[in-house]
Formats: C-alpha cells, structure tokens, sequence
C-alpha cells in the first residue's frame, strides 16, 4: 500500500507533467496571424521608409518583394533551427558557421536578384556607382540582415519569455490547488474517525441518543463531500458545521459541560476557507477533561470595521492530558493551509496559561494580494 504523503508527491508531479505538456503546446509558438501582421507591417514600413529616401517607390516596392522573402527565410532558420540546435545546445562554432553560410547565401541571391530582376545599381544609396562582392557592400547587406535578425529574435524571445513566466505561475497555482486539496482530505478521515468512535460509544450503550448523532453525522457528510470542493464556503455553513461537531461532541461530556458560541458582526456573505476552525476545536475536547464540571468552552467569530474575521476559542484543559495524548496533524495542517492561503496576510496566536487555553486568529475575509 502507498503511503499518503508519497501518493501525494507522486499525484501532485503527475499533475504538473501533464499541465505542463498541455501548456508547452498550446503556447509553443507565436499564433501564425501575429506573424503575418508583423512581416506585412514590416514590408509596408521598409516600402515606404525607401520609397520616401529614394522619390522611387516603384524601386522601393520591386525591391522590397526581392529581399523579404529571403528576410523571412533566415530569420526562421535561425528562430527555429540555428538557435534551439546549436546555440542553445551550446555547439557556438556550428552556430556561427551556419549563420555564416546563411548570410552568405542570402548575400548572394539578394544581390544576383535584384541585379537581373530590378536595377543594375545593386547599391543605390551609395555615393557613386558600386559593384556587387566588394568588402564595403558585403558589411552593408549584412549588418542591414543581422538588424532584422535581431529585431525579429529580440521580439520572439521576448514572447517566449512571458509565455514561460505565465506557464511558471499557472504551475505554481496547480501545485497549491493540489497541496491544500490534498491537506484537506487529511482532514476529513481524521474527523470522521472521531466522530464514528462516539457513535460506537453511544450504540454500546443502547442510548436513544444514536438516531441523533447519525441525521447530525449525516448533514456533516453532506457538507464535508460537496462543499469543502470549493476554496471558499459561506461562513454561516462552516459555523452551522461546527455546531453539529459541538452537538455530537457534547454527547460525550459530563452534562455541566458548557459551550458559548457567539457571533459578532454580519455574517451574510462572509466567506472563508473550510474547515480551517475545526482543529482546534477539536483540540479543546482532545486536551480537555469533559469529565469535569468546571470544562468549558468558548468560541466567537467577529467581523471587522476592514473586512477581517477574528475567531477566538477558549478552553479549560489539563496539562497532564498533553503528555499522554498523541501529537495528531491536525493544528500543523492547519497552519501549513494558512501559509499557502493567506501567506504572511494572517494572524495566529496560540497560548496556554494555567488551565486556560486560547487561540486567536486573524484572516482577511477579502484575500490581500
């Protein structure tokens, strides 16, 4: 059998590997219509750019259709061959030599063609008249090259860049969904085992109480299996779900134990984690003496002038019942669930001071970014 946390570890990275497969292909590539708007745009400027240089537009135009098509081609050479082949795989001398080849190439056919298809001037810009193959009009086209390859790799890296850094942070938020899914689920069965244990105790004992304690069982069930699904419950259902925790709990106590639970503020449309509460009032009948008469509890839930919710609990306990019981995970998963949730945006103050055990904690009731 696998143990949780490894089934866990193993469900969470399988997770990741598929949402990532997904991403990595559907964000592959720039969408094919920005392509086009971009060559199409960068045409009609160079079109008019020379056109306007040269009172010649009809040049500039005739020009412009030799040249792009060979723009378009080295620059995807170099976006989707060159750079993902032998830059990135760090084989430098194969990338320099291919880029070499490349634009010399292009060099080349640029220059035969628009010798034979548009003007015999192969360098109208120039002063004087220029031959083709020589040093000062090989740096020409190619620095002219070179500035449209880095213009087009300058924008697909930077594209690139954001679709990574978007893929980054939707893996973070899968990674989280499933850590608090996860935590909570550790927390159903703990409950649950708590909760059949009293109803065990009461049909040993043949007590009328029994068909109470299953219809209570019964609306918890319903509210931990359909509505802790979501990351935010009504705080009304969460309160409703630890007054029917509190009614079978009680069941068990000496008859003078008391329970005060009190609410302060609207709580209409208030909404908040769930089961975020439930452990350490769990923790007041795990570490207290029900037994006693003097064992009591307290718990209040206050809303804010800044939109806070403060919930207080307050318990009678016996010190000597902390050495004997068994450290559960439940205020450690808690806490974890507030760190993923609220990060430092939260604030939890447990103590313990004589016979009386607190907490105090502190939420945003809208989440603070």
């Amino acid at each position: 059998m696998v143990h949780p946390k490894k089934w866990y570890k193993l469900h969470t990275q399988f997770t990741l590997i598929l949402n990532f497969r997904k991403n990595k292909y559907s964000n592959r590539t720039i969408k094919r219509k920005y392509h086009i708007l971009f060559w199409a745009g960068y045409f009609l400027f160079n079109v008019i750019r020379w056109g306007s240089y040269f009172d010649d537009y009809w040049y500039s135009l005739k020009s412009n259709l030799i040249e792009f098509p060979l723009h378009i081609f080295i620059v995807y050479a170099n976006l989707y061959f060159f750079i993902p082949k032998y830059l990135i795989q760090k084989k430098y001398k194969r990338y320099i030599t291919s880029l070499f080849i490349s634009l010399s190439f292009l060099y080349t056919a640029r220059t035969a063609l628009n010798y034979f298809l548009v003007t015999k001037n192969i360098w109208p810009e120039s002063e004087g008249y220029q031959e083709a193959f020589t040093f000062n009009h090989i740096i020409a086209v190619t620095l002219g090259e070179l500035y449209v390859l880095a213009l087009a790799t300058a924008i697909k890296l930077t594209v690139d860049w954001v679709n990574q850094r978007n893929r980054i942070e939707n893996l973070k938020k899968e990674h989280l969904k499933s850590e608090l899914n996860f935590l909570k689920t550790q927390i159903q069965p703990h409950f649950f085992f708590n909760t059949l244990n009293n109803l065990y105790a009461l049909t040993l004992e043949k007590s009328d109480l029994a068909s109470t304690v299953v219809l209570k069982l019964s609306d918890i069930m319903q509210y931990v299996i359909y509505d802790v699904k979501e990351p935010k419950v009504k705080l009304l259902k969460e309160i409703e779900y630890i007054q029917n925790y509190l009614d079978l709990e009680l069941l068990r106590c000496n008859k003078n134990s008391t329970v005060d639970l009190n609410i302060k503020g609207n709580i209409a449309n208030a909404k908040v984690p769930p089961l975020i509460f439930l452990s350490y009032i769990e923790n007041c009948f795990k570490h207290g003496n029900k037994n006693n008469n003097d064992f009591y509890i307290y718990i209040s839930f206050e809303i804010t002038q800044e939109n806070n919710l403060i919930f207080s609990l307050k318990n009678s306990f016996e010190p000597s019942l902390n050495q004997k019981k068994k450290r559960g995970i439940g205020n450690t998963n808690t806490k974890r669930r507030l760190d993923l949730i609220f990060k430092k945006n939260y604030k939890l103050d447990i103590s313990q001071e004589n016979n009386l055990h607190s907490v105090n904690l502190e939420i945003p009731l809208t989440k603070k970014q």
